[in-house]
């Protein structure tokens, strides 16, 4: 059980997960994209958003998040994901969430 170490993990998956986790990579697709499509553009907000929400929550340990990369390898060493103070509430919140829409959609 547990996170795989990240010896045998590939470096591609490592080379991606930077590339997905930047907010240099973001921007740039987002700024091009907005110039030819503002309403896909506006949409794929969410990317920086998820960054946002993700980089507080990795430690310098696993998988930590560059999120300035390529520009610099700065992290921030943040609580895991798997901490009770991150995990009950996370999913206190979908709990919450869930049950809003359902009474939205009976309603």
């Amino acid at each position: 059980m547990g996170p795989p170490p990240l010896d045998i993990i590939p470096d591609w998956v490592i080379f991606n997960y930077n590339l997905s986790h930047s907010f240099i990579t973001a921007l740039v697709i987002i700024g091009a994209i907005a110039i030819r499509k503002k309403d896909m553009a506006f949409a794929m907000l969410g990317w920086p958003l998820h960054i946002m929400m993700d980089f507080p929550f990795h430690t310098r340990n696993y998988f930590p998040t560059q999120f300035l990369w390529p520009l610099t390898d700065f992290t921030i060493d943040g609580i895991p994901w798997s901490h009770p103070l991150v995990w009950f509430p996370n999913l206190a919140g979908i709990i919450i969430l869930y049950i809003y829409r359902f009474k939205q959609k009976r309603d």
